[in-house]
């Protein structure tokens, strides 16, 4: 008995503080609360056609959001959005890091006694958080750039691995083929998951879809997407921005993020479309 007793008195702690280690580790990383957003800026005008950064810095300052995807996005492109570079200007009104991936890079027009930067144009991810690496992978793309194009690989499908608050996430940002035959979507899908799909050096991290897909949510080509990602609904349309009759924004999860809430903003006509919003939950995996 006294044996017994004495065992019971090392053995009771040891399960304690054992126990208290497991419920530590259960709670240590709660999920992490992240708003995340997709918003086409149409190159920095409204749907009334005028380019007015302000009014777009204000609506996406309104959204609130720690990662935002942009599709649309000037960087020395033109007089339309007066040859500014509206990723990393953006990214410095709002306090963000920014990725940026040119879907068409060009050269610059000349200009006497100076060399100007490459005229580009394509997709960006701006983040409260740190970006820890950026890469432009290739889709299929049927250039708006040249006379009778025909569907080849190209540039433009972004991928962000950015750190929240040590969890790792890759966020995608894209923009799908805007044709009525839905052919080139059809490749785009098939080659982004191909993308997502890729096997990492350790564990994956989980993985966020931003973008316009040109297409509403029961269009055959995005079936696909729907079999490995989750629809975050905002339940309302998102395009064209005046009177929105159709929704063609997107934001998408993985596995390993939980979706809370998810609505269009009403940002007006600061754009020809509406921003989607999600509220999201990361966990360790």
């Amino acid at each position: 008995m006294r044996i017994h007793l004495a065992l019971r008195r090392h053995v009771v702690p040891l399960l304690l503080a054992v126990g208290l280690v497991l419920t530590a580790s259960a709670t240590a990383h709660p999920a992490t609360p992240l708003r995340v957003a997709t918003y086409n800026i149409h190159a920095g005008a409204g749907e009334d056609e005028v380019f007015d950064l302000d009014r777009q810095v204000r609506a996406l300052r309104s959204l609130d959001a720690d990662v935002i995807g942009l599709q649309e996005v000037d960087v020395h492109w033109g007089e339309r959005s007066q040859w500014r570079d509206l990723a990393r200007e953006l990214a410095h009104r709002l306090g963000m890091h920014v990725a940026f991936a040119p879907i068409y890079s060009l050269d610059p027009e000349p200009v006497a006694g100076r060399t100007p930067p490459r005229r580009e144009f394509g997709v960006a991810v701006l983040s409260r958080h740190p970006v820890l690496r950026v890469r432009n992978h290739e889709i299929t793309r049927l250039s708006t750039q040249g006379e009778n194009p025909l569907p080849e690989p190209g540039p433009g499908f972004l991928q962000a691995t950015v750190a929240v608050r040590g969890i790792p996430l890759d966020v995608y940002a894209t923009h799908l083929d805007y044709r009525p035959d839905p052919a080139v979507r059809a490749a785009q899908v098939a080659d982004m998951l191909r993308v997502m799909d890729r096997p990492c050096p350790f564990r994956c991290p989980a993985h966020l879809l931003l973008g316009d897909f040109n297409a509403r949510p029961d269009a055959p080509e995005l079936t696909p997407l729907w079999a490995t990602l989750r629809d975050a609904d905002p339940g309302a349309p998102t395009f064209p921005a005046s009177a929105p009759d159709r929704r063609i924004d997107y934001v998408a999860t993985s596995a390993g993020i939980g979706l809370r809430r998810a609505w269009t903003a009403p940002t007006g006509i600061a754009s020809d479309h509406l921003p989607v919003v999600a509220d999201l939950h990361l966990t360790r995996r």
